[in-house]
């Protein structure tokens, strides 16, 4: 149909590059490009799979007109694309040869009478290694895609070796999840929803915790995800809510807790049995549960979400609106759903102590719009001293974040609370510090002679969180590797059990995907001036310093294992 070849005849393409590097006595690296279109599905179905197939000749006309050598372009099913370079051209022209397409492929097009816009996302794979296999070229192309589709699409991303571990480590907590609740690893804990003039505690949101037997504690950031592509979420929201509603009853007075609720959950007719049978088991009164709700549910649920509305509401629990402001069309829903509580994310609670942000005039507004409806308001996320003031000022009645208290077992709520009110002092920096990205990454670090396998938890430009070495004392200099040959010092500022939290002596660059790296490489000279080498350690894995003289002094320090 498009004139080019198809996924057998791209295979073969690839077969023969990898030949071809093979059996050549220097090194002929290729690239891969894995090209998907975006909002493709969106023609199909509001102009029919014939106009569907006149937009893909006309992106395969497109791409002719980009690649010179059209004998290796290919599409290999529905809206995917493959181009393949037997010679590989350097990372500078693979960037500006992916802008030029995605820049061509998102211009308009003419199908009859009909004119529509659509996009497209790359993934980039460049093989140099000499040890590629199709089906490994295949996976890591993937990749590569799907980080160009995670960081907001109509972009490229090259593959890295960082995307192949995380994505064996989502296989494997994927694997563990099935079984966390029937073997005991999943609890409940809550954090403190705060009166935000007083100081006195109002509520608790509930929030589910994993604690994994040999990684511990793994962030719901990377679970959740999980569960909710496996349909498992139900499952572990159920048990969420009536776990919730069961410590909340031993509670005295009005304190209320909150509980989430996915859209996946929202959609489900049972979800006002689940909530009735919840409160009955536990005896805790309607009005004392409050579930969060994304504005996601509205998208595609219309009157049954109007529905699910008035039947929760008949219940008596009360409603909140999380994340307000980070969907489409939040005025919209405010005026139909019966919500109780705006809670402002935590992306404009950052940075309205700037003056030269605009977040504490949308706040105030938020918060003028709750008043005028009869509604609270939450804001989240709140870290420091100067958010605080700055959300009291604004006007917004409740706060939760790390600046009075984290997450907390149900435990200590209990022994908190028995006395009647709490309250809690805020305690934490007095402004706020670089954005930090949470991630979830296997890195190392090299202390005198030995090399440590570490877990790298958070990471700013100036700083990371480091878990898997016990016992290290404030002060200890690290160097971290990053892989790739890209390694930094580092001092360690703070240090709990096997979690440190490191300064590097330089700040890192951004990577170009929404992270940080290095700046420079370190030359293999200057590895092995350090008495490290490179090797793979196992078949497939990646490129890791060991140490060439076997004569190593003792560890300074033990590993957790995490």
């Amino acid at each position: 149909m498009t004139g080019l070849r198809n996924r057998r005849g791209m295979a073969t393409l690839v077969e023969q590059a990898i030949a071809v590097a093979a059996t050549a006595r220097e090194a002929t690296p290729f690239s891969v490009l894995l090209i998907d279109l975006d909002r493709f599905k969106q023609v199909n179905d509001t102009l029919g799979h014939p106009a569907g197939d006149q937009l893909l000749i006309q992106v395969a006309d497109r791409l002719k007109r980009e690649i010179a050598n059209i004998d290796c372009i290919g599409r290999i099913g529905g809206d995917e694309f493959l181009i393949v370079f037997p010679t590989c051209p350097g990372r500078e022209a693979l960037e500006q040869t992916a802008a030029s397409m995605i820049e061509g492929l998102s211009k308009p097009y003419f199908l009859g009478d009909s004119r529509c816009v659509i996009g497209a996302s790359i993934g980039i794979v460049r093989c140099d290694q000499g040890d590629e296999t199709p089906e490994g070229i295949a996976r890591n192309a993937d990749l590569a895609l799907y980080a160009a589709k995670r960081a907001g699409r109509g972009c490229a991303r090259f593959f890295t070796q960082d995307m192949a571990e995380a994505a064996e480590d989502r296989r494997s907590v994927e694997q563990d999840l099935l079984d966390a609740l029937d073997r005991g690893q999943l609890e409940v804990n809550y954090q403190p929803l705060v009166a935000a003039n007083s100081n006195r505690v109002a509520g608790f949101e509930a929030l589910l915790r994993w604690n994994h037997p040999t990684r511990g504690r793994i962030s719901p950031a990377l679970f959740i995800p999980i569960a909710e592509e496996t349909n498992l979420i139900v499952r572990l929201g159920e048990w969420t809510l009536r776990q919730a509603c069961m410590d909340a009853a031993g509670w005295p007075g009005d304190l209320r807790v909150a509980v989430n609720v996915s859209p996946i959950q929202f959609a489900n007719p049972n979800l006002p049995q689940i909530v009735v049978s919840a409160l009955a088991a536990s005896g805790l009164r309607p009005d004392r549960l409050e579930l969060e709700i994304t504005e996601s549910v509205f998208l595609d649920s219309g009157e049954q979400a109007d529905k699910m509305f008035e039947t929760l509401k008949k219940i008596g629990v009360r409603l909140a609106l999380d994340d307000f402001g980070t969907g489409y069309s939040s005025l919209g829903y405010l005026k139909s759903a019966p919500f109780d509580k705006i809670k402002i994310d935590q992306s404009f609670v950052r940075d309205a102590s700037d003056p030269k942000s605009r977040n504490s005039a949308i706040i105030t507004a938020i918060v003028a719009l709750a008043n005028a409806l009869g509604m609270d308001t939450t804001a989240e996320g709140v870290e420091t001293v100067d958010q605080l003031e700055t959300m009291r000022a604004l006007g917004v009645g409740l706060i939760q974040g790390y600046l009075y208290s984290l997450p907390v077992c149900a435990q200590t709520v209990s022994n908190a609370v028995i006395g009647g009110a709490w309250e809690i002092q805020p305690i934490g920096p007095a402004k706020q510090r670089e954005h930090r990205l949470a991630t979830f990454r296997r890195i190392g670090a090299v202390h005198d002679d030995h090399y440590y396998p570490v877990i790298l938890r958070n990471l700013s430009s100036t700083g990371a969180l480091i878990q898997g070495i016990v016992g290290v004392p404030v002060g200890t200099r690290f160097v971290v590797d990053f892989g790739d040959r890209r390694w930094m010092l580092a001092t360690v500022r703070r240090s709990h059990h096997d979690h440190q939290g490191v300064e590097f002596d330089e700040a890192l660059a951004s990577d170009g995907q929404g992270g940080y790296r290095p700046r420079y490489q370190v030359s293999a000279t200057m590895l092995s001036q350090t008495g490290l080498v490179l090797q793979r350690p196992v078949e497939g894995g990646a490129m890791q310093p060991t140490h060439r003289d076997v004569r190593l002094g003792l560890p300074a320090f033990a590993t957790s294992g995490a």
